[in-house]
């Protein structure tokens, strides 16, 4: 992984989709700009996870962009994923690097200051800050910490920051303005009628 990578960062909420197909709308976001690709699937039974993930993993070795995982570290190293993302709930940051050893990179979400330092201490390799604005994506994200907690978080760690939590259109430029290396998004592309052209715009939005 590299900063570049985190960009334009989509998570998975297959929600969204209604009856178009995942393997479809994952080639069209990747076609539209997206850097890397997080499978997010709450709702998903372990069974499901897995099958959705071999489908992502499957596209993003052809595209050439990094697959993380969202919470289940068992999944992201059975489809041999390039990343795990992990929340302050989830197993900690030192025991996932005990089972993982070097095969993943592994960001961590914070929403303070103090949680962003404490990952980057234990070895992370990216932050996912926020809720940046409020979310209905997901339902444990806390309050909004806003621009001004993003930036006092990008200006605390000297690993990547990626904003994530109610960014789209409206405010992705001035979440890139904090500092953050990228932004991370489900609704604004995966809500979207034309996902390539969703993907695309906000890329431009970004200074991609």
């Amino acid at each position: 992984m590299n900063k570049n990578d985190l960009l334009l960062y989509l998570c998975t909420d297959q929600g969204f989709l209604g009856e178009r197909n995942f393997a479809d709308i994952i080639e069209e976001a990747i076609a539209g700009g997206v850097t890397m690709l997080q499978i997010r699937e709450k709702n998903a039974c372990t069974r499901e996870f897995f099958e959705v993930a071999c489908v992502a993993r499957n596209i993003t070795k052809v595209r050439r962009i990094p697959l993380v995982i969202n919470d289940r570290l068992d999944v992201a190293l059975a489809v041999e994923a390039d990343g795990l993302h992990i929340g302050q709930s989830d197993l900690p940051l030192q025991a996932v690097r005990k089972i993982a050893g070097g095969k993943l990179f592994i960001g961590v979400s914070a929403g303070t200051v103090e949680d962003a330092l404490v990952a980057e201490k234990d070895g992370a390799d990216y932050v996912g800050a926020g809720a940046v604005f409020p979310t209905g994506s997901k339902a444990d994200a806390g309050d909004a910490i806003g621009l001004e907690g993003l930036a006092r978080i990008c200006a605390a760690v000297h690993i990547p920051v990626v904003g994530i939590g109610g960014i789209g259109l409206a405010n992705a430029a001035d979440v890139m303005k904090t500092g953050a290396a990228g932004i991370a998004v489900i609704s604004a592309i995966l809500a979207q009628k034309d996902i390539k052209a969703a993907s695309a715009t906000l890329k431009a939005q970004i200074g991609g």
